[in-house]
């Protein structure tokens, strides 16, 4: 028997017989969303999206942070990795939390969570204390998505599955953006470096006023509900063990290994691309708006492809092969306007080809562990992603010009997407049960 076969055989045959891969065909009942799925929608949207405003903000703020603690550029950036190493670890508390008591009340808390520790890094007095609390910070940042992602997901019906999963995925651009424009116009009228710094960092407590709204607007997931109603597991049989047993271990390693080639692809074309644009003497502001807009707009379109005949593993395809295509008018061209269209584009089929993964890795995993199996994938793919950028630095620091590394890294990971996700199965359509 072959990889593939393999794979895909394990991957369907689940605990018997709650998780079966079948094919569910809408009918036009199965595409009415209910105001119970847009609250939960709107839920895990603006957690998502607080949530990669408050994480972008502090790229932008690093170099005041280094003068302020006199701290050199690997200190300043392992802010950033501490936060992208312990989602993990939050992964792995609200997966393990939302499979057995529920999806809402464990986004809620990680949403209270991120919350404080964003705003408590403002008051840091060392770096020490504040490489802490961006560590605590990436644990509530792990569990936002991976208990608001089912929480939305298992609202909607199926045959819109792949949609809102990139309309989900889009809120942390969405927040990149909000955090790009904060800095720009809000920045300079704080003129002390310090103090600045602190008082965009203070602006993380907002979130805190969403877990409020989500506390008492949004309905738990029904399909847990159901799952619970039926006097079915809720994530009690094993737990985090679970992922790892006979049945369900090559759909974790497939998954994970699938999400990691997605987000070094995202970090390859996003994490020095500031640098790339302010070494050429160009403003940056421009070229990150595009990026992340059409980082939006392919969330939504790849994601809503994905539902065609194409599948999730034809829209990996389509949209990483483009951003690979994309690459000379991304890096390489002279003429601001060719570049300003390759951030667009790159958004477009490179950083929002992510929007079909929440649906995808949802789909991978039966309810007893979806929030666990989804949210443990995903920040397994983040924490292997997060030396990404590391590569790219060493391949500079070896005398490569930067546009080359990252060129090379993108073409590298988007080959790796398209290797491995045909690995596994086609999940369009699976039931959620």
């Amino acid at each position: 028997m072959d990889r593939m076969r393999f794979l895909s055989w394990t991957d369907a045959r689940g605990p018997a017989p709650h998780y079966t891969r079948c094919v569910v065909r809408a009918s036009p009942s199965d595409s009415k969303v209910t105001p119970a799925a847009w609250r939960a929608f709107t839920a895990a949207y603006l957690g998502w999206m607080l949530d990669g405003f408050d994480f972008t903000m502090l790229t932008f703020v690093l170099v005041d942070i280094a003068h302020t603690f006199t701290i050199n550029s690997a200190l300043a950036g392992a802010l950033g990795t501490v936060t992208l190493v312990f989602r993990l670890v939050g992964g792995i508390s609200a997966g393990a939390a939302a499979d057995r008591w529920g999806r809402k009340w464990p986004l809620v808390l990680s949403i209270f969570w991120y919350s404080a520790f964003a705003f408590l890094s403002g008051f840091s007095p060392t770096y020490g204390v504040l490489f802490a609390l961006r560590a605590l910070f990436g644990i509530g940042m792990g569990g936002v998505w991976t208990a608001g992602m089912p929480l939305a997901i298992e609202h909607w019906p199926p045959a819109l599955r792949g949609r809102v999963s990139g309309m989900l995925q889009s809120g942390y651009s969405t927040g990149f953006m909000l955090a790009a424009f904060v800095v720009h116009f809000g920045a300079p009228l704080v003129p002390d470096a310090e103090l600045r710094w602190r008082s965009l960092l203070w602006l993380g407590l907002l979130p805190s006023l969403l877990a409020l709204w989500t506390l008492k607007q949004v309905d738990e997931s029904p399909v847990w509900l159901a799952r619970r109603a039926q006097g079915g597991e809720t994530g009690t049989r094993g737990g985090f063990a679970r992922l790892f047993q006979r049945d369900l271990l090559p759909t974790t390693l497939h998954a994970s290994i699938v999400t990691s080639a997605f987000l070094c692809l995202y970090y390859a074309i996003t994490f020095w691309y500031p640098t790339h644009v302010a070494a050429q003497g160009r403003t940056s502001l421009p070229f990150l708006v595009l990026l992340n807009l059409g980082t939006m707009i392919g969330n939504l379109v790849w994601g809503t492809l994905s539902e065609t005949r194409a599948g999730r593993r034809g829209a990996a395809t389509i949209s990483t092969t483009g951003a690979v295509l994309a690459i000379p008018i991304y890096l390489f061209s002279t003429d601001s306007r060719v570049l300003l269209l390759g951030a667009l584009v790159t958004g477009i089929f490179g950083a929002g080809n992510f929007g079909l993964v929440p649906g995808y890795l949802n789909e991978r995993f039966p309810t007893t562990v979806r929030a666990l199996g989804a949210g443990f994938t995903y920040h397994v793919g983040a924490a292997v992603a997060s030396f990404m950028p590391l590569a790219i630095g060493a391949l500079v620091d070896g005398g490569m010009p930067l546009a080359r590394a990252m060129a090379i890294c993108m073409a590298g990971s988007g080959s790796l997407i398209v290797i491995t996700i045909w690995l596994g199965p086609e999940t369009r359509g699976r039931s959620l049960t």
